[in-house]
């Protein structure tokens, strides 16, 4: 892990209310949504890096 990520009170309760409807999605199954939230998150860090990767414009 790259990076460590404090919250405060009110930015955990919403992280915390947010988990919640993200595992609601997947049946109440928390195994299932953090799999899924990998497997998102994997796609979106490949993106990242194919666009860190393209040449950067001189103009």
């Amino acid at each position: 892990m790259d990076h460590i990520v404090t919250l405060d009170a009110r930015q955990e309760a919403i992280l915390q209310t947010t988990a919640e409807k993200f595992a609601r999605l997947h049946g109440g199954d928390t195994m299932k949504a953090l799999k899924e939230q990998m497997v998102l998150n994997a796609h979106l860090q490949e993106k990242l890096d194919r666009q860190d990767r393209k040449p950067k414009s001189l103009v």
